[in-house]
């Protein structure tokens, strides 16, 4: 509790001492008091009420113009989060084995799939986690599944990732990222459709809208060929950035770059689709570097979060105000009524 106006205290002393002086008073001289043998008895023994009630209303007065005010302090996060549409290849291919220091071989997509998982939820050392954003989950093979729509429901997204598996069915196996691409552009641009999400938060905190893609091949299946799909992305403001999962011993032909660098056919193009969509590429030969990858990643696209404190007031006044006229009537009623003085 606080007071606009706490000078106004001033007065109260002031004010006590009006209501309780002993001034001169007229009255009649009589030579004795013994007809009045009750006197100091009876309703007369109540008479100090109306100066209580008067002084009482005073003070509420002053108490009123002081204005007492209640305020309550609230902090508002607000936070603009990002749409992450996470592509991940479930060809046959990704059953390929890798050394992963102090935890020993395991498949690519089992590495991909601890990956995912850290980068969703966080493991409190290199990877943060994304709290604040709305992340959808798109597997591939010859074909591309939508396994999970945008969702702020970032625990259900780790199970649906846990249980990701290998297509390893003949008819089924194959690489079509083009695909997959062109499925994730699509629900990232309905995302203007929508009203509002789970989690009662608003479209319009997204501030920008990315795809991670992961792929250890080449795009050799779909209807959508990749850079048609780059062509959607850049249309529709989706950056989109590249992972190459593999050893690039493997491929037959590799092509320098202006880095340096030499890149298979299939990462010349997965490069392109970054260029062109204002995301970047990189090749990851193993588990710390695809590691490395995500945490980049992870710091390229942080969710701006602004807190802002304020407070709200309750003004008070009338409560003291309301208590003085209460005292007020009531000591009018009793000095015409019970407390009547002849």
């Amino acid at each position: 509790m606080s007071f606009a106006f706490p000078w106004a205290f001033l007065l109260l002393p002031i004010v006590l001492w009006a209501v309780f002086r002993d001034g001169k008073k007229s009255g009649t001289t009589v030579a004795s008091l013994n007809q009045w043998g009750s006197f100091g008895s009876g309703r007369t023994r109540f008479l100090w009420i109306q100066k209580a009630s008067e002084a009482i209303f005073f003070v509420g007065l002053i108490f009123a113009l002081a204005r007492p005010q209640a305020g309550t302090s609230e902090t508002v996060e607000e936070a603009e989060g990002i749409a992450i549409e996470l592509l991940v290849d479930v060809s046959s291919s990704m059953d390929r084995s890798v050394e992963v220091p102090g935890e020993g071989v395991k498949t690519r997509m089992e590495i991909a799939k601890d990956l995912l998982e850290r980068f969703i939820a966080g493991d409190g050392e290199r990877l943060a986690g994304r709290p604040n954003d709305l992340i959808g989950l798109v597997s591939f093979a010859r074909y591309a599944d939508t396994r999970s729509p945008l969702t702020f429901g970032h625990e259900a997204l780790v199970q649906i990732v846990r249980e990701l598996e290998i297509q390893d069915r003949p008819n089924e196996d194959g690489t079509a990222y083009g695909d997959a691409l062109t499925l994730a552009c699509a629900r990232l641009e309905k995302l203007d459709e929508l009203k509002s999400l789970n989690a009662g938060r608003q479209l319009t905190d997204i501030k920008s809208r990315i795809i991670i893609l992961l792929t250890d091949g080449e795009n050799n299946s779909g209807n959508h060929l990749p850079l048609e799909a780059a062509g959607l992305a850049k249309l529709w403001g989706c950056r989109v950035y590249s992972i190459s999962l593999g050893d690039s011993n493997d491929a037959d032909d590799l092509e320098p770059t202006g880095g340096g660098e030499r890149y298979s056919n299939a990462e010349l193009t997965l490069q392109r689709i970054s260029e062109e969509t204002g995301g970047v590429f990189r090749r990851a030969t193993g588990y710390e570097s695809l590691l490395s990858i995500y945490g980049e990643i992870d710091e390229l696209e942080r969710t701006q979060i602004e807190t802002r404190s304020f407070t709200i007031v309750s003004e008070w006044y009338w409560a003291p105000l309301l208590g003085a006229a209460i005292f007020l009537l009531g000591g009018i009623f009793l000095r015409m009524t019970w407390l009547r003085v002849a």
